[in-house]
This record gives structure tokens, C-alpha cells and sequence, in this order.
């Protein structure tokens, strides 16, 4: 199958994209940075998808909506904006599912206002979505993770104290690293073909407490 995966040059979007090519598919990656992935069946293109003009593809049999930017000032732009972009223009009979890869934020909205807002769109939109690709046989879900152990999270990671407080919230004491959210993703994607329309929240237990720690 031709997936596509959005933000596929770091954290999340690369371990999706790793794990889809290990299981013997083919891999567009799009992000606004270039990708280290060197395995065939990868190809990359630069790409800013709230603005710039997509590459063309044909055929997507999978799309993984990931690309996001956090407390950037364009946070509605990218997340949910760009988001919509990519999917309207995918999508067709050929499609079996889409995967939004959104947050535990538009749960709790814990996190910064536009982020848990462009989330939370996501989730909205995620639905709307599902109703209407049911008529070809194809699902659209999402997964909310917590915190990951990716760059973008370096700032508090490597802050014993923040991190020792972020813990302090977290019932199961880690976060999930990119490539468990990668095997959630797949499930979901390419194994699933019964369940659509749904959010799956991956935190750790964070939902279940409401301080959020920056």
C-alpha cells in the first residue's frame, strides 16, 4: 500500500514511517525539514502544509496526519488548517484509512490555548472525516498521545525538576516513546478495519490529573 505520512522528518512521524516500511510498504514523507530515512521505499518531500503547494500523489491508501507545531503563534494554521488541507486533497475511494495523530491535550485541554484548540479540531474534524469515508469501506480514527519522549519535549525532559513534577502526575511514572506511538498508529491504520470515528487517549493515565507542567 502508498501511506502517506505528514511530519514523517523526526519524533513520531519518523518512527510511523520506519515502522511502515518494515512491514513492506511504500512511504511519502512531507515535512518543512529533510529526512534521514534511507530505505527504499521512502520518498520525501519538503513541504510546508499549510501553505506551500503539495507534490503530487496518487494512490494513498493510508494517511497519517502528524505534522503539528506546538505554542508556535501557528498552531491553528499547521495542526488543524494544514491538516484539513492534506486530507481534502487525498481523499477518494481508493483510501482505507486516515489517522490523525492528535493529543492528549484535546482531552483535558491541558496545554497551551491554540495547541489544545487545534487538537480538539483535529478530533472534530477526525469524525467528520470517518462519516464520510464509511461509504468506501475505509475508517478514520485518531490517538491522542501524552507526553512522548521526542525533541520537542527536551525542554522538560532534561529538567529533573519539572520532570520529577510531570511524574508526579503521571500514574504509570514514563511517557511513551515514538515508536510505541508508531505500533499504535499501525494497529490502527492497517490492521484495524472495524473501529472508526473513535479517539484512543495513549497518557500513561495524565487524564486522569489536570496540572500542567512547563
Amino acid at each position: 500500500m502508498h501511506i502517506v505520512v505528514t511530519g514523517s522528518a523526526r519524533g513520531i512521524g519518523r518512527a510511523v514511517a520506519l515502522k511502515f516500511l518494515a512491514c513492506g510498504h511504500e512511504v511519502t514523507g512531507l515535512d518543512m525539514l529533510p529526512s534521514s530515512i534511507a530505505e527504499a521505499g521512502y520518498r520525501h518531500a519538503i513541504c510546508d502544509i499549510a501553505k506551500d503547494p503539495l507534490p503530487p500523489l496518487e494512490n494513498v491508501n493510508i494517511l497519517i496526519n502528524n505534522a503539528g507545531v506546538q505554542d508556535s503563534g501557528r498552531d491553528i494554521d499547521v495542526n488543524l488548517k494544514g491538516t484539513i488541507r492534506v486530507t481534502e486533497a487525498l481523499l477518494g475511494p481508493q483510501m482505507r484509512s486516515v489517522v490523525f495523530v492528535a493529543s492528549a491535550s484535546a482531552t483535558t485541554g491541558a496545554e497551551f490555548p491554540e495547541y489544545a484548540a487545534s487538537k480538539g479540531g483535529m478530533v472534530a474534524y477526525m469524525k467528520n472525516v470517518a462519516l464520510r469515508v464509511a461509504k468506501w469501506g475505509a475508517t478514520a480514527n485518531s490517538i491522542s498521545p501524552g507526553g512522548v519522549t521526542t525533541a520537542l519535549n527536551d525542554r522538560v525532559m532534561h529538567d529533573a525538576h519539572l520532570w520529577e513534577q510531570i511524574m508526579a502526575e503521571t500514574p504509570l511514572k514514563k511517557w511513551a516513546t515514538a515508536e510505541e506511538i508508531a505500533e499504535w498508529v499501525y494497529f490502527v491504520a492497517a490492521v484495524n478495519r472495524s473501529m472508526t470515528a473513535q479517539d484512543i487517549l495513549i497518557d500513561n493515565g495524565e487524564s486522569t490529573r489536570a496540572n500542567f507542567i512547563w
